[in-house]
């Protein structure tokens, strides 16, 4: 049994050995933010389950996926488990991996690219800066059903790091008041990607304070959080200047040599 990242939604951010897995697969089970550019890759002739796990929108529980699962791979199928970004960053993979292997079913993983690092390249923006973000926080808005959303506020609002909060759109103003009410200052930039790398892409800008008010604007697609100092356009100031006769001098040294 193969566990396949799908990545953030482009079919060629797919790695090579995602594709070939998928070329091979007998039975594939997907989940509902796989895209149909990535469903064309596989095997046509494979069986195609979704067992989509949105939202609010839950198809079948855990324990059925992981009872699917198995039940396909114990047939002796090449069964792959298609889970969108990658599997192992709040892709619940690691409780299917803990079944199969209950079963002695062994499972092989391929990453994929989650959705904050799509959605950074895609908007051409760094998670970290020299000087101003040293680290990187993955946060999810969406515990299990009936959880509520408590995470550690003050853990998480340190003015040096970028958060990325995945499916944070419904929490958007309980993220802003916690982390304005945890010290982060209401002018932090905050930047909401709904569906990070597909063609219907939208990205929606505001502030932290902003955000504590009035939510994020974005639409009913997967939304992903950025939100830190490091997506704040930066000024170029006399330490950025370059002399660039330094270059010029250089490439004649080469030239004489």
């Amino acid at each position: 049994m193969t566990l396949v990242g799908a990545g953030p939604g482009d079919p060629d951010l797919l790695t090579v050995a995602a594709v070939k897995a998928l070329a091979a697969v007998e039975v594939v089970l997907y989940d509902a933010l796989v895209s149909d550019g990535i469903l064309d890759l596989a095997n046509p002739k494979a069986e195609r389950i979704c067992v989509g796990k949105r939202s609010g929108r839950h198809s079948l529980p855990q324990g059925e996926i992981n009872a699917l699962i198995a039940f396909h791979a114990q047939r002796g199928k090449r069964v792959v488990r298609l889970k969108g970004g990658d599997p192992m960053v709040f892709g619940r993979a690691g409780e299917e991996i803990e079944h199969l292997d209950s079963l002695g079913i062994p499972v092989r993983v391929i990453p994929g690219i989650t959705a904050a690092l799509g959605c950074a390249a895609s908007t051409g923006l760094s998670l970290t800066r020299r000087g101003v973000s040293r680290a990187v926080t993955f946060v999810t808005a969406h515990g299990r059903d009936g959880e509520r959303f408590e995470p550690d506020w003050a853990r998480l609002a340190d003015p040096q790091g970028t958060l990325a909060i995945y499916m944070g759109r419904e929490q958007a103003r309980a993220v802003g008041q916690g982390l304005t009410g945890a010290g982060l200052p209401g002018d932090t930039p905050v930047l909401a990607v709904e569906n990070g790398c597909r063609p219907d892409e939208r990205r929606y800008w505001t502030t932290l304070g902003a955000m504590a008010e009035r939510g994020v604007a974005a639409g009913k697609g997967p939304t992903l959080l950025l939100v830190g100092e490091a997506l704040r356009p930066r000024k170029v100031g006399a330490a950025d200047s370059v002399d660039l006769r330094a270059f010029g001098n250089l490439a004649q040294g080469f030239d004489h040599d």
